[in-house]
């Protein structure tokens, strides 16, 4: 693999780390946005139907699938337009495709909503990249865990663990695995957490009492590191 990054990462012992310590139930999953063709891995299979990207990071989260997906692979125009495939539709543009679904008391409540949910431009992406952490062919961008709430509370407790600080998570109950965890971590930087949508939670296989957390992968040596510390405190539970 050739790398995308100066510091190079064990994405394989971040995986065991995440898995061990957090209990998790499937991989961590590595996401890339790639700009063009050739940021692809030679031997990396383009996915073979249209389905959602909340869909796909639940076939590389818990059956280990690696691949990439072009735009037409994108069976939500939502997540397409918030992941940088597809120009935003005018029905949610304007609002009326969740006000239609009954998720907002009018179309202007929805487009107040709309036009906070964090995006690339159209354009911007040429496929995203799909993978278990443990076993990715590419330098990911984002880390997405999947897991029980106790689970969050120890990364956010390793974020915390050098610094201190608050963490100010950002959603929206829509767009939870596109738009929170995988585009506004790789714009902005920094970790957050989401509740899962009901498109996430109804086709990508998210329980009741799971959440959903992205991670720019440029932190993950600090992050495990301080996570088998905080988990071995003699506070923590």
């Amino acid at each position: 693999m050739t790398s995308a990054m100066k510091i190079q990462i064990n994405y394989t012992e971040a995986a065991e780390v995440l898995k061990k310590y957090l209990k998790l139930r499937g991989s961590p999953v590595a996401f890339r946005f790639a700009t063009k063709k050739e940021e692809i891995p030679a031997g990396m299979e383009k996915i073979d139907k249209t389905i959602r990207h909340c869909s796909m990071v639940g076939l590389a989260r818990n059956e280990g699938r690696i691949f990439y997906a072009l735009a037409d692979n994108h069976e939500c125009n939502g997540g397409a337009w918030s992941l940088g495939l597809r120009e935003i539709t005018e029905t949610l543009k304007t609002g009326d495709f969740y006000f239609r679904l009954g998720k907002f008391e009018s179309a202007g409540s929805c487009k107040r909503t709309i036009d906070r949910v964090a995006h690339l431009n159209c354009g911007d992406t040429y496929a995203t990249l799909y993978a278990p952490l443990e076993k990715t062919p590419f330098d990911p961008q984002v880390v997405l865990i999947v897991a029980s709430p106790w689970a969050m509370l120890k990364l956010s407790q390793s974020s915390l663990f050098r610094l201190g600080g608050r963490i100010n998570a950002e959603f929206a109950g829509i767009q939870s695995v596109c738009a929170d965890t995988c585009a506004q971590t790789y714009l902005n930087g920094k970790i957050n957490f989401s509740l899962g949508c009901d498109g996430s939670r109804k086709f990508s296989g998210i329980e009741d009492g799971e959440m959903v957390m992205g991670i720019p992968a440029e932190l993950l040596p600090e992050l495990t590191e301080a996570l088998k510390i905080v988990a071995a405190a003699p506070g923590s539970k």
